[in-house]
């Protein structure tokens, strides 16, 4: 079938999309507005490996880009769209599709859209971060471009190896604005007079007042003043030589941040409702030709399918697979009211942990898989709980190893501390190298990461000093 790039079929999609919006707004979907682009395959490629149209330039994405193509040669990886939520919401579909996907892509972006506009992290995230991501990150973008003329390719390059290599070191518990620590130690304050005469004449007896705990008082305010997950803000504003530029840089890659992770967060749930609401409106646009719809439905079941190629069962789990299955399991036990319901105060954690049955898990043939030193898979187990974990287990901390700003010496150096028992997952020391010396070259002082090797003995990673 022919492309969505002749000026007929474009003109069937703008119709048919109206159609649809207006069948979505009649069986009750409440989203921004979107603004839907057609593009070039090497666009959306350069989109989905920068992750927004505009962005600062940086091998990595190279890297990715290359990585991409490969994929996508190899025939595991197409990209239909990109959506990026805001008000308005932009999404970008490719010309190369053709009208049937198109037009389910269409309807997907709907479902996207309607999630992202009524879940309680992305409204939470958007009012931190603001709802006009693609003119924040192609202003930062030009800002970049700037300080690579008044300082440098390297110089700036040096930074963003730094910025990039922490990009999920957050803490999404903490404002996205906020405040320095305190710069005085909190003063212990009087314990409140007794208002009752007889116990106020016994306050105060001889021998009974507490001194002044000056000690205490003379001490150094601690930095931090406790651990810091927030790799990204603390070293912005406590690197001991950082300039204004390199700052701004930290901190718009911290916003990025912010901004998308309500997406990783709920990538179940999200491309599951997407899955979700793009068949029903297909099946309920009577508008559409009979060969288009046939043509729109094989689409959908190749996105939902289970199997990473014919009947091979994959061992990585498709959130649109999974999330569609739970979505149509929940609306037809519990109603689309408590459906909206989850949409708007659940995340994955909570949707898996609370939704994901015995029953299910059984019927999608969800399981646990150990690999052999031989190279044998064998099938652990497949209760309940380890298979919630083992889907959940890569999204902990936005998917990288909880590490904090433990302590910074008097000297100006770092120590970093790798909190292993609360999120289970090692640190390649390998990579932990190469990510301390790119933060050294910002701290521009010594910075050591206190973590755990394989057997679980201690481990000391310096960078090199600078």
């Amino acid at each position: 079938m022919c492309t969505t790039s002749s000026a007929e079929s474009i003109e069937q999609l703008k119709q048919y999309s109206t159609q649809i919006e207006e069948l979505a707004r009649k069986l009750g979907l409440d989203y921004y507005p979107v603004d839907f682009e057609l593009v070039p395959n090497n666009f959306m490629m350069e989109i989905a490996v920068y992750g927004l149209p505009v962005r600062m330039h940086h091998w990595s994405f190279g890297v990715r880009y290359i990585h991409q193509l490969i994929r996508q040669g190899m025939g595991h990886s197409r990209i239909f769209e990109v959506m990026f939520p805001g008000d308005p919401c932009r999404a970008y579909l490719v010309n190369g599709n053709t009208l049937p996907e198109n037009t389910l892509v269409t309807a997907h972006v709907l479902g996207h859209a309607d999630f992202a506009k009524n879940n309680h992290l992305f409204a939470q995230f958007m009012e931190m971060a603001g709802g006009h991501i693609l003119e924040q990150a192609a202003a930062r973008a030009h800002r970049i471009e700037t300080a690579i003329q008044e300082h440098g390719q390297e110089r700036v390059e040096a930074v963003l190896d730094a910025a990039l290599a922490l990009e999920p070191h957050i803490d999404i518990n903490r404002e996205l604005h906020r405040s320095l620590y305190p710069t005085q130690p909190a003063q212990k304050t009087e314990p409140e007079q007794p208002r009752d005469p007889f116990h106020q004449r016994y306050h105060a007896l001889p021998g009974e007042k507490s001194m002044p705990d000056t000690q205490s008082l003379a001490k150094r305010v601690s930095i931090p003043p406790q651990p810091e997950y927030d790799l990204l803000w603390f070293i912005a504003h406590y690197a001991p030589e950082m300039e204004d530029w390199e700052r701004d840089i930290f901190l718009a890659v911290r916003e990025e941040s912010y901004y998308f992770y309500p997406v990783f967060a709920c990538q179940i749930m999200n491309e599951g409702w997407a899955s979700y609401w793009h068949a029903r409106l297909l099946r309920e646009a009577d508008f559409l030709p009979h060969d288009l719809y046939l043509s729109a439905i094989k689409a959908h079941s190749d996105v939902v399918r289970p199997y990473a190629a014919e009947r091979q069962l994959a061992l990585a789990v498709n959130p649109y697979h999974l999330g569609f299955s739970m979505w149509e399991d929940i609306i037809e036990k519990q109603g689309l009211e408590a459906a909206r319901r989850i949409v708007r105060e659940e995340d994955d954690f909570g949707f898996i942990r609370n939704y994901l049955s015995r029953e299910l898990i059984e019927k999608l043939e969800l399981f646990v898989y150990e690999a052999r030193d031989d190279g044998d898979i064998r099938i652990a187990k497949n209760d309940v709980h380890a298979v919630h974990e083992a889907i959940l287990a890569p999204k902990f901390n936005y998917g990288a190893p909880r590490i904090a700003a433990n302590h910074l010496h008097v000297d100006g150096s770092l120590q970093l501390v790798h909190d292993n028992q609360s999120d289970g997952r090692g640190v390649d020391l390998f990579r932990a190298e190469r990510v301390l010396e790119y933060i050294g070259k910002v701290w521009r002082r010594p910075v050591t990461l206190h973590t755990v090797g394989e057997r679980g003995e201690a481990r000391v990673v310096t960078s090199k000093r600078m």
